[in-house]
């Protein structure tokens, strides 16, 4: 059992379980185990598995420095929903369950040069417009079915591919993490169900916590970064949140059924099944490798082309209006290649961020080249009705391999919510604060009501105290479009 005393508290928003807390047969840690959080929040961790499931993560053949749990970390599929484990390569495990089943679930923000009370006429129209463009929920999807060619394409092409075909602009492609496509990706490993779970999902919400919202500026705590960004005071935006939907779900269980028998014939020994993984170098993980690069790249067109579906609801309300100008485009549930100085030398690793997003500093190479001189811009949402943050890296995230918070992380489970909270009461609440709701299920708003959440200005004041990432900018919703 663990409790608070088994904590070395290294700051007032760091905590570490040294990795002599646990060193039995089944499960060794072989690096400690960190938590960003205030005391606080640190108490909401103790209500279910995640810190077990974090100190299991530990145990991953080949991850270095610690594992790392976010303060929005909740139970979750192995390790907790906000863990970041960075595993050496080539000697090291690749581990499906410490990417997510929801690959490259991700955030993308557009913005206008507008200021609410240019738009506020037309706000309800607007909701109502990009409501019937973009379909959401579970399994809702287009009426046109792509080919299983055409999936092929978008698998192995991303974003690039749905703008060489006019489904968006350059900047588009400069303004997404990884310009919107993993280069190693390979159709031929996706399975032909994944595929076809996945060919009418291309410009799809889904369901759970994914969502459109249209949003204003409401605080600016960083004039010249957002200046940088092109933010302003009372500015329309529209945050996005959504992955790769069945697709991606479908990639990750196809891999688990590989990766469980095979750890035998590697002689892998984990505390948990769900904890399956594989040498990164063997056929199996090179195979996931490729076919989790394949499901990121889908996950991106699928916001691409909610993107183009937004843009043409916003063009037919609001006319001549300026076009929607994407900000940035990050994903958190995903593994990729990075290189870090452990011990004093530079290591080639698998960065497994699972419910984590990344956080770049100043000067990196891999972000655009307009924002390099401030930092990666940063999404972190907010739960339904709340506020969301846009936020830059800093250096001072290099401990945590550049990461940081992807959400507020829920206190209750969907069903636990459901029983408790009315989705018609969360409706009313919202639009007594004005902000408008298009869900077509009181269900759907039960299960995501900001109740079910940990407070998000808290989370955002963690990462930010601790140096992950910083605050830019404040954003509140004006109406909300949920999956069902």
């Amino acid at each position: 059992m663990i409790n608070k005393k088994d904590f070395i508290k290294i700051s007032d928003y760091l905590w570490e379980i040294p990795k002599s807390f646990s060193q039995s047969t089944s499960r060794r840690m072989r690096v400690p185990a960190r938590i960003y959080a205030s005391e606080k929040i640190l108490e909401d961790i103790f209500r279910d598995r995640s810190i077990s499931q974090l100190i299991n993560g530990t145990t991953l053949p080949g991850i270095v420095r610690h594992g790392i749990a976010m303060p929005d970390c909740h139970e979750g599929y192995a390790v907790p929903i906000g863990f970041v484990g960075a595993i050496k390569i080539p000697e090291g495990v690749i581990s499906p369950g410490a990417c997510g089943f929801d690959i490259n679930c991700g955030m993308r923000l557009l913005k206008s040069e507008h200021k609410e009370k240019e738009i506020k006429p037309y706000l309800d129209e607007l909701a109502t417009g990009i409501q019937k463009q973009v379909p959401s929920g579970l399994g809702r999807g287009r009426q046109i079915k792509l080919s299983i060619k055409e999936i092929d394409k978008i698998l192995e092409k991303g974003v690039p591919g749905l703008v060489e075909k006019g489904y968006g602009e350059k900047e588009d492609v400069i303004n997404c993490e990884a310009n919107g496509k993993l280069d190693w990706a390979d159709a031929f490993v996706v399975s032909d169900y994944a595929k076809n779970r996945g060919r009418d999902q291309v410009g799809t919400l889904g369901s759970g916590n994914h969502f459109l919202e249209v949003q204003k500026v409401d605080e600016i705590f960083d004039e010249e970064v957002a200046k940088v960004f092109g933010l302003f005071k009372n500015q329309v935006v529209i945050m996005i949140h959504t992955g790769s939907r069945g697709l991606g779900h479908q990639v990750c269980t196809d891999y688990l059924k590989t990766m469980i028998p095979a750890m035998q014939k590697y002689n892998i020994k984990v505390p948990d099944k769900e904890f399956a993984c594989v040498p990164f170098s063997s056929s199996e993980g090179q195979r996931y490798f490729k076919a989790m690069a394949s499901a990121a790249n889908y996950a991106w067109a699928n916001r691409q082309m909610i993107v183009y579906y937004t843009r043409l609801a916003w063009k037919k309300v609001l006319g001549k209006k300026k076009r929607l100008e994407l900000l940035y485009d990050v994903a958190h549930n995903i593994i990729k290649k990075e290189t870090y100085k452990i011990d004093g030398a530079e290591v080639k690793l698998a960065v497994h961020r699972k419910g984590a997003t990344r956080a770049f500093p100043p000067g990196h190479p891999e972000i655009p080249e307009k924002y390099r001189l401030v930092g990666q811009p940063v999404l972190i949402p907010g739960s339904m009705g709340t506020a969301s943050y846009v936020l830059n890296g800093q250096k001072t995230g290099e401990e945590a391999f550049y990461s940081t918070s992807h959400g507020a992380g829920r206190t209750m489970s969907r069903h636990q919510a459901v029983r408790q909270i009315s989705g018609q009461k969360v409706i009313n609440e919202l639009k007594s604060k004005g902000i408008i709701v298009k869900c077509r299920s009181d269900r759907g708003i039960a299960e995501e009501a900001p109740m079910a959440y940990k407070n998000i200005d808290e989370i955002v004041e963690i990462v930010h105290r601790a140096g992950l990432s910083k605050k830019v900018a404040k954003l509140v919703p004006l109406a909300v479009i949920k999956g069902e």
